[in-house]
Parts: C-alpha cells; sequence; structure tokens
C-alpha cells in the first residue's frame, strides 16, 4: 500500500511539474508569433492602424460575451485596469511595430525589447518582490543568450534615431505596465479587464491613427489582402486574447520577475518560425544562445519545492 501511495505521489508530482510548465511554454509560443505577424501585416498598414483594428476586434468578440456571462467588473479598480493595458498594449505593442514600420530590425528590436527582465528585476523592490541571487544569475544568462540568438542577424543599415526611442518607449512600457498590473490589479475578470484595457487602447490610439496615419471611416489606408487579414485574425484570436490571457494567469501565479523572464525565450522560439516559414538562417552561435537563454530562464523560475 505504501508502493501505491508513493507511485501515485510521485505521479502526481510530475504532473504538476509538466501542468506548471504548459501555461508557460504556450505563452512562449504565442506571443514569439508576434513579429511574424508584424513581418506579414504591417505592409499592408500602418502600425497604429493594424492595432486599433486588432483592439476593435478583440471588443466586438468578448464584448457580448460579458454581456451574455454577465462577468463582473473589476469596481474600484478600473483605473489601474485601464492603465496597465494602455501601458501593455497602445505602448508596448505600438513602440514595437512604429519601429519596426521604419527600419527597425526585428532582432535588434527584439534585443532591446529583451532587456526588460532586468529592468523589472531592479525596479522590483518597488512592488515588494524580491530577486534572489540565483534568479539574477538567470536573468543575465537569459540576457546573453537573447544576444548571442540575435547579434549575427542584426543590420544596422537605415536605423535611426527615431526608431531607437519607439524600441526604448516599449520598453519602459511593458515593464511599467508589469509592475502596475501586478502590484495594484493583479487579480480579476480576465473578459471584463481585458475590454477595460483594450477599451481604453481604442481610445489612446483613434486620434494618433487620425493624426499620423490619415485614418478615415472607410480604413482606406488598409490594403485587404489575404496576408493582412490572416494577421489580423491571429493577432485578434490568438495574441490578444490568447497570449494576454495567458500573461494575466502568469502575473497572478508569479512574481513580476520570473513572468517577465520568460520573454527571453521569445527572440530564440521567433527565430525558429522564422526559419520554418520564411527560411532564415539559424547559425551555431543562435543555437547556442537558445541554449543560454534557456538555462536563463530556468534559473529564475526555478522553485526550491513543487507548489
Amino acid at each position: 500500500m505504501a508502493d501505491i501511495t508513493a507511485t501515485a505521489g510521485a505521479s502526481a508530482s510530475a504532473f504538476t511539474v509538466r501542468h506548471r510548465w504548459l501555461v508557460p511554454c504556450f505563452f512562449v509560443f504565442l506571443w514569439s508569433t508576434g513579429f511574424i505577424v508584424a513581418k506579414f501585416g504591417l505592409p499592408y498598414a500602418p502600425p497604429l492602424t493594424f492595432l486599433l483594428l486588432r483592439c476593435l476586434g478583440v471588443l466586438l468578440v468578448l464584448v457580448p460575451i460579458v454581456l451574455i456571462w454577465g462577468a463582473p467588473w473589476p469596481h474600484g479598480r478600473i483605473k489601474q485596469v485601464a492603465l496597465a493595458g494602455l501601458l501593455l498594449q497602445a505602448g508596448y505593442l505600438g513602440g514595437v511595430w512604429c519601429a519596426i514600420k521604419i527600419g527597425m530590425p526585428a532582432g535588434l528590436a527584439a534585443l532591446i525589447v529583451g532587456m526588460q527582465p532586468i529592468l523589472t528585476a531592479v525596479a522590483s523592490p518597488l512592488i515588494g518582490e524580491r530577486v534572489r541571487p540565483r534568479q539574477w544569475i538567470g536573468l543575465l544568462l537569459g540576457l546573453g543568450g537573447v544576444a548571442l540568438v540575435v547579434g549575427a542577424k542584426i543590420e544596422l543599415a537605415g536605423l535611426s534615431t527615431p526608431a531607437i526611442l519607439y524600441c526604448l518607449f516599449a520598453l519602459l512600457s511593458i515593464t511599467a505596465g508589469t509592475m502596475v498590473q501586478r502590484r495594484y490589479c493583479p487579480s480579476f475578470d480576465l473578459r471584463t479587464g481585458t475590454v477595460i484595457q483594450f477599451a481604453a487602447t481604442v481610445a489612446a490610439l483613434l486620434p494618433c491613427a487620425i493624426v499620423f496615419e490619415q485614418l478615415d471611416p472607410a480604413f482606406s489606408n488598409v490594403v485587404w489582402t489575404a496576408n493582412f487579414v490572416g494577421a489580423l485574425l491571429w493577432s485578434i484570436f490568438a495574441l490578444s486574447i490568447g497570449a494576454i490571457f495567458l500573461l494575466f494567469t502568469l502575473i497572478r501565479r508569479s512574481n513580476a520577475a520570473e513572468v517577465t523572464s520568460l520573454l527571453y525565450l521569445t527572440p530564440p522560439t521567433t527565430a525558429v518560425m522564422a526559419w520554418l516559414l520564411f527560411g532564415e538562417s539559424l547559425s551555431p552561435l543562435g543555437l547556442l544562445g537558445m541554449a543560454v537563454a534557456v538555462t536563463g530562464v530556468a534559473f529564475v523560475v526555478k522553485k526550491k519545492e513543487l507548489p
């Protein structure tokens, strides 16, 4: 009987480990498709207009769900939820996509934004979280791995100061958004919370798209090709609903440094996708960087004991 109990306990522990990694792995996969979507969609629409359509699509899907199921609203925290959404959506995505649109190489954009886990770790004491020495080692390993992956792909031709500033703005936005949500609104109904965040993002993006991208009611600045429609639908369902829901779930379960360290896996995963879809090369140095990044993330998220 003791053997059976021990075996059952070991099986349960193994399942817990696999389950604990399932959500982060799926999140990394979905989040990594963001650069792929940009490559497919941005040739046919300005970045802010693309993001505006993406947000409107999410609202069209989620608002009826919220109304039909009567999902609870985060009373007393609506402003904080909206602020986190503005930083994570309008700030981060708007900055990265604008940078890529005006010539920033995707690899360099990934490397700049890839500094977010380090920035988050430095700021963690502001929200009462502590980064352990082992996690600092992992964060630095992750950053080194990202640098190895994208280093050989960086091309500085055509790089401009505005593109760098857009990327730095995106870096600060996603870091601040993660900290705001972790500190002030770590738990809320995902349906209503996402509606609030994307409604706030639409309110911020709409005037910017009208002024800077000549947006009109007919969306005449968009070329409606199959590639664009496919990229838009993937952005709505896989990225803005799927990946964001998973991100919020991870923010609830883990501290900020652990969650953001997963973003170190985005450039390596994107590199593999680009190799499969577009035939982009994978160098031995890049493969080494992937291994280093994975090792770094393991240092950050490893628990002393199972939850």
